[in-house]
């Protein structure tokens, strides 16, 4: 075979093509349109021949890049495309003054965390033109800095509990009659001494441990404490702790994509209303500093196929209160919505 004739393997990190990349994505974020060589040379200047360009888009649609919806040259960048893009060519564009503003503005507003969150997921929303959300640590993960047993009646007790956030947490448990009697205060103290800086699930696990120890049943104190610490945690449910808010559901009408595709709307509604799909992705960060962007199916779960989300953590000094973020369609503008997600979460960041 004539070495001449071998074709050099196209290097798609090199300026040349990630230029064309880079200019493909941002044209298609802005017109929903797949993109021809034409007007790629013609908008931005390249310096290149229609030929070349459209040689070059050729090749990274072979890489997987770009896909081509219809039988002409026009490209659309698939999930791998826009995944080169934010990692390489992605210029974050601070947000303006009125978005600050706006966002500044709910701090002075709402005293209420519920109220300021669901404004701050709402304003996101409006600003991003996606749908905004947020998610708020489960206070079954909630982190104890402080437990009181309070008698209500001669049968029932209110839990209190003040996570190291300074949220609080109230649960009224009726006991029975063996309420009487009972020194609510040394058991409270006690409780603290073996919950405090553990999460609930992490104390209720401590305490059945503890049940289980014999020297524990001849002392009366320690009996009853473990027995109402016991009793008033497992009243705390699951299902009840979970808080995620959700705005903005109606933009995903306003994008092409998704309102000519009656069958993809409906699986993204359906998946909207599976809560516990939406926290899996945002419960992901919990732990981390950075912003995140997950892209198509990288969020390896079904429904959200061609979605994008950008999700940050906010609040707290050794571990997040919650993750704030936006989801959207992959073409959404990540050059003004990453740093506005962001801006977000470090005004909640007092006050969580």
């Amino acid at each position: 075979m004539d070495k001449k004739r071998l074709k050099k393997a196209p290097d798609f990190f090199s300026e040349r093509y990630t230029k064309i990349l880079g200019a493909v994505v941002k044209d298609y974020i802005r017109s929903a349109e797949p993109v021809g060589s034409k007007g790629i040379v013609v908008k931005y200047g390249l310096g290149l021949s229609s030929a070349t360009v459209r040689g070059i888009m050729a090749d990274l649609e072979k890489g997987g890049f770009f896909h081509q919806p219809y039988t002409s040259a026009a490209r659309v960048p698939t999930a791998q495309g826009f995944r080169l893009y934010v990692d390489t060519l992605l210029e974050l564009r601070e947000p303006v003054d009125m978005e600050k503003n706006l966002l500044q503005g709910c701090l002075g507003r709402f005293s209420d965390r519920e109220d300021l969150l669901t404004e701050t997921t709402r304003l996101l929303s409006t600003l991003t033109a996606c749908t905004g959300l947020a998610f708020v640590l489960r206070k079954e993960d909630f982190v104890i800095r402080h437990i009181k047993l309070m008698p209500m009646d001669a049968v029932s007790v209110m839990l209190v509990l003040v996570s190291i956030f300074g949220n609080v947490k109230t649960k009224l448990v009726h006991i029975g009659p063996d309420a009487q009697g009972l020194d609510f205060e040394r058991i409270s103290n006690y409780l603290n001494s073996i919950g405090r800086g553990l999460a609930v699930r992490e104390l209720r696990e401590k305490i059945v441990t503890e049940m289980g120890k014999e020297k524990n049943l001849y002392d009366e104190l320690l009996s009853n404490a473990l027995r109402l610490g016991d009793l008033a945690l497992r009243s705390c449910s699951a299902s009840e702790d979970n808080a995620l808010y959700v705005e903005g559901k109606v933009k995903m009408l306003e994008y092409p994509e998704f309102r000519a595709d009656f069958e993809k709307m409906k699986k993204l509604f359906a998946a909207f209303e599976e809560k516990s799909l939406l926290v899996r992705i945002l419960d992901k960060d919990m732990d981390e500093d950075d912003t995140h962007i997950y892209l198509g199916s990288e969020s390896s779960i079904d429904g959200f196929e061609g979605l994008s989300f950008v999700t940050t953590p906010y609040g707290g000094k050794s571990r997040a209160a919650g993750t704030l973020g936006v989801i959207g369609p992959l073409r959404m503008d990540y050059s003004k919505i990453v740093p506005l997600v962001s801006y977000a979460a470090g005004i909640l960041e007092d006050v969580f």
